[in-house]
């Protein structure tokens, strides 16, 4: 009787465990290539403040009048906050520029590696890059 419940036991931590969705970390070099950097300024547009990386997007005008989405991946938030960035330093509206590694399948996403504001304050810069708060 005691294997017998063990086995059980066994198999409801499985049944569990794999019932549990995957939640799969890529290495940055995976998605973005750092031989194409980009630099955007444009109107911070939205903010997704979630793990596993935080998203921004910003608004940027073509030459042409158009207006273009590009997408920014970061740090997760713990990460950030304990750099001392926090969600309240990304305001709607703002005018910012963006440094970073375009996607590899060429849309207008990126890493955001340096966010400057327009008045110069560089909120988040890579880790060992001298980011000011």
């Amino acid at each position: 009787m005691p294997g017998r419940l063990l086995a059980t036991l066994i198999l409801g931590a499985g049944l569990l465990i794999a019932g549990q969705p995957l939640v799969a970390h890529h290495s940055e070099t995976a998605e973005y290539d750092n031989t194409r950097p980009v630099k955007v300024t444009g109107i911070l547009k939205k903010v997704e403040w979630q793990n596993p990386h935080v998203w921004f997007y910003v608004d940027v005008k073509e030459a042409d009048g158009s207006v273009a989405t590009w997408g920014f991946s970061t740090a997760p938030p713990g990460s950030l906050m304990r750099r001392g960035i926090n969600k309240t330093v990304f305001k709607i509206g703002e005018v910012v520029n963006v440094e970073g590694s375009r996607a590899r399948d060429g849309s207008n996403n990126a890493s955001g590696r340096r966010v400057t504001f327009a008045d110069g304050r560089n909120v988040m810069t890579a880790p060992g890059e001298g980011a000011e708060r």
